[in-house]
């Protein structure tokens, strides 16, 4: 399977463009977020976006979700909160658009979780669970070795504290063919460096696992 990059965390035109060789564009609506943008902010940066684009929620409302697809008019939603599979299922219903569902990781049980989304999520993204705080975009590893072996029904991203320095152990112990990355590749908190954002995709791209 061919290794695929998200690049999440979008907030400035030179950035998008950096990102215009990732397989996802990520674009954050979430307040406490450094990344967080308006919807229209958003749909201005689309615009130059060839990837397609990702919505990043947490546990947003209907009026949220139904502003993000009329004005943005992303690929994917991604929830990234405390959504529950019954959640999910509403959301793919109400909207028609396909769901990438986030799930924090800290040990093995929480793993595991993952299984209920199976039926009702796209895909999954498992991302380092932060004590407190964000929900993701930490920077944040998690212990890879928990994912290893496991077989899930639905593809899944690797998030969490992902860089080029590391990236290739990440997916090789992991198992992964998916990766999802946002703040290592930044200057400063929401502002990404275009130079790290095209050198994690140059890097992901030479691999051969």
């Amino acid at each position: 399977m061919t290794l695929r990059v998200k690049i999440c965390g979008l907030t400035m035109p030179e950035a998008v463009d950096a990102a215009r060789d990732a397989d996802f564009a990520g674009f954050i609506f979430y307040p406490p977020s450094p990344r967080n943008l308006t919807v229209q902010a958003a749909a201005a940066l689309a615009v130059k976006s060839r990837p397609p684009t990702v919505a990043v929620t947490v546990d947003a409302d209907d009026a949220l979700l139904h502003d993000i697809k009329t004005v943005l008019k992303p690929t994917y939603f991604q929830l990234h909160g405390r959504e529950t599979p019954e959640r999910v299922r509403e959301v793919k219903k109400t909207f028609g658009i396909p769901v990438i569902k986030a799930i924090g990781i800290a040990s093995g049980d929480d793993a595991a979780k993952a299984y209920a989304y199976e039926e009702s999520a796209d895909m999954l993204l498992f991302d380092a669970r932060p004590p407190k705080g964000l929900p993701g975009g930490n920077g944040v590893v998690f212990d890879w070795r928990i994912l290893a072996h496991r077989s899930f029904a639905k593809p899944w991203f690797l998030s969490g504290g992902l860089d080029s320095d590391n990236v290739e152990e990440a997916l090789r112990i992991s198992g992964a063919r998916m990766v999802d990355v946002s703040s290592s590749l930044e200057s400063s908190p929401g502002v990404k460096d275009p130079a790290l954002v095209r050198a994690f995709i140059h890097k992901v791209r030479s691999l051969s696992l």
